[in-house]
């Protein structure tokens, strides 16, 4: 199991640099100039020499001029700068943010603690849901109950998240006006402690609403598709011939076994709630990775951009490592020996 752990982990490594130049590549074809940006503003403050001087100096300390490999070299560190100095993300150092103003390192936490928060209450609701829906309804296959969820599922599988977010807003925030229709925390408050936690809960519980309610459908169906094959299995016909209790032919014998297949698409799924999570948090004005992704974008601050798709890109990696060590938990006849 170690060794397929360092392997799996050298894997990594090399997927990491691969994608990480192919998305350093892209972002440098964009047509922009980062050094014009920052010396535009002085324009009419400098003279035309002094102008021009400034921005050659940028350009050089930005290596600009050089080629792509060598750029993508000192970006992640691997390469002294101008300077002598090996300053890139291996460093910790993951650019600086030209919209914000400050290093990209001071913008990005804020907005990740607040993805994290989020998706972690929208797990924890989708698989208390759809994991006892998604066996009820294999049980009781072809029943009112499974035709009924199937129909909905479907329903709510084909509507876009969008649209789901309007629906909400339109329900709980118009008509019923339970929830507010934007922002992180109640405006002019200054709460602290659990009183801000509370307040924090309060704004994000629609869109956790959201987020979980688009993701019912195609989960359920999973967990019902993986339940039923696993119930057609002959060991499960020969337990119930036995006399074992049906309550441990289910959860003991068929769940187990339908969880090998139906992990994968939890892992899966639950790293892509934070794509998904960018129209939503869009919607809702949330500070979010998602939002701070779309407004990075609009305002060519590439290296904010390119941060935050490595940070898509780690949570990507750890979970295809998670998925593959986890099937020897879930099930032991599946142990990785080589």
């Amino acid at each position: 199991m170690l060794k397929y752990i360092l392997k799996r982990l050298v894997y990594m490594v090399f997927v990491f640099l691969v994608v990480t130049l192919l998305m350093y590549s892209l972002y440098n074809l964009i047509p922009s100039d980062p050094a014009r940006a920052q010396v535009e503003p002085m324009r009419n403050t400098l003279k035309p020499d002094q102008y021009e001087a400034m921005y050659k100096q940028i350009r050089l300390e930005m290596g600009l001029d050089d080629p792509l490999l060598v750029r993508y070299a000192r970006w992640m560190g691997l390469a002294p700068n101008h300077l002598g100095k090996y300053s890139g993300l291996l460093q910790g150092n993951f650019g600086y943010s030209n919209f914000f103003k400050k290093p990209v390192i001071e913008v990005i936490p804020e907005p990740m603690k607040y993805t994290i928060f989020m998706n972690i209450f929208v797990t924890i609701l989708a698989l208390g849901i759809t994991i006892p829906l998604g066996i009820k309804t294999a049980v009781k296959k072809d029943s009112r109950l499974d035709r009924g969820v199937q129909v909905i599922s479907v329903v709510g599988y084909s509507i876009p998240i969008h649209i789901i977010a309007l629906v909400m807003i339109f329900l709980f925030a118009v008509v019923l006006r339970i929830f507010p229709v934007m922002g992180m925390k109640t405006p002019g408050s200054n709460y602290t402690g659990m009183q801000a936690f509370w307040d924090l809960l309060y704004h994000v519980t629609l869109p956790v609403l959201v987020l979980t309610f688009a993701s019912l459908g195609s989960m359920t169906r999973y967990v019902r598709a993986a339940m039923i094959d696993a119930l057609s299995m002959d060991y499960v016909r020969t337990a119930r011939a036995k006399g074992v209790r049906e309550k441990v032919v289910i959860y003991s014998h068929a769940w187990r076994n339908a969880l090998l297949p139906v992990i994968t698409i939890i892992i899966s799924w639950f790293l892509g709630i934070f794509g998904g999570s960018t129209i939503t948090e869009s919607t809702f004005s949330l500070n979010g990775m998602g939002r701070l992704n779309i407004q990075a974008l609009y305002n060519k601050d590439y290296e904010l951009a390119l941060a935050i798709q490595l940070f898509y890109i780690v949570v990507s990696l750890i979970g295809r490592i998670i998925i593959d060590l986890s099937y020897g938990l879930v099930d032991p006849r599946v142990r990785i020996t080589k």
